[in-house]
């Protein structure tokens, strides 16, 4: 029975952790489609819980004492030259489908952060230039080959402020690009 117990309490532990994990996870380019996007990055992908609509009996709670609802976002590994802000054509392609997807009928109304993430290495000062020039790219990008207003993106260099993987401060999915819903 103690084994027991202690297992169940291994298993609540780990739980938070595996979620944790895979919210947090980055796109690789053979994993970016427009409906994975659209669905990402729409109104309804933050919607909380207890505000949908079921069929079944639900418990309300204070609103106040649930955590903020996270914006809405998705990290994708889109591909540059090293040490540069040019996009490779592979990060062309990836970003083919990521304006398709924010010219879809159910984003066309939202504005969004275009997130430029990188490692720690070559300098903190060198990564933030290095990260607000692949935003600006992004932006340049998306605007010039799918016809966004530049009005709706935001390029936001974050440099190795946010590294998804500490542990491993080279790993790929820290060298990110994050598109996050502006609903303001």
């Amino acid at each position: 029975m103690k084994y027991v117990a202690i297992l169940g309490l291994a298993c609540c532990t780990l739980v938070p952790v595996v979620s944790f994990a895979q919210a947090e996870r980055v796109l690789k380019p053979e994993e970016i489609n427009e409906r994975a996007l659209v669905d990402l990055l729409s109104p309804e992908a933050t919607v909380a819980p207890a505000a949908r609509k079921t069929r079944s009996i639900s418990v309300t709670r204070d609103e106040s004492s649930l955590p903020a609802a996270k914006p809405a976002a998705a990290s994708l590994l889109i591909i540059f030259e090293t040490n540069s802000a040019s996009l490779t054509p592979k990060g062309k392609q990836s970003l083919d489908v990521v304006g398709r997807a924010l010219n879809s009928e159910k984003l066309t109304a939202y504005k969004f952060a275009i997130e430029g993430h990188s490692d720690p290495r070559g300098g903190e000062d060198y990564n933030l230039r290095l990260s607000q020039a692949r935003a600006e790219s992004v932006v340049g990008y998306l605007e010039q080959s799918h016809q966004i207003e530049p009005a709706r993106l935001k390029p936001v260099g974050k440099g190795p402020t946010q590294l998804l993987n500490p542990a491993r401060p080279e790993a790929p999915e820290n060298r990110r690009v994050t598109i996050k819903r502006l609903d303001n």
